[in-house]
């Protein structure tokens, strides 16, 4: 591994790409987030494929980002494909507090428990 990082971005077409170096790992990791790699007179192009939707491939191109980093590649990825959070109208679901639960003797055998 080198130095430098992967660099996932956002091209001028509007296309994610992948940048920089990467090995035969890294690009079957990129492989399994949806990535397809062509090859160019200069080497290698590696892309999400078009037209399916800046949500789609923001998931796709963090969450390639996020297995890169697992396996310890450097990683750049442009802030524009972070995947923003479902905006929600309701908010959060008030949290449970713990409450200190304490034992009960057992009943003698042959008397019944009295639910209340």
């Amino acid at each position: 591994m080198t130095s430098e990082p992967i660099r996932i971005t956002r091209g001028e077409g509007g296309e994610v790409e992948v940048e920089g170096p990467y090995d035969e790992f890294a690009a079957r990791i990129m492989a399994r987030a949806g990535f397809m790699t062509f090859p160019t007179l200069r080497g290698q192009w590696v892309r999400l494929p078009f037209d399916l939707g800046r949500v789609w491939e923001n998931e796709h191109a963090s969450w390639a980002a996020d297995m890169l980093t697992a396996a310890r590649y450097r990683v750049d990825l442009d802030p524009d494909l972070r995947p923003t959070p479902p905006a929600t109208s309701e908010p959060p679901a008030a949290r449970r507090t713990k409450t200190a639960m304490t034992a009960q003797p057992a009943p003698p055998v042959g008397v019944r428990r009295q639910h209340r």
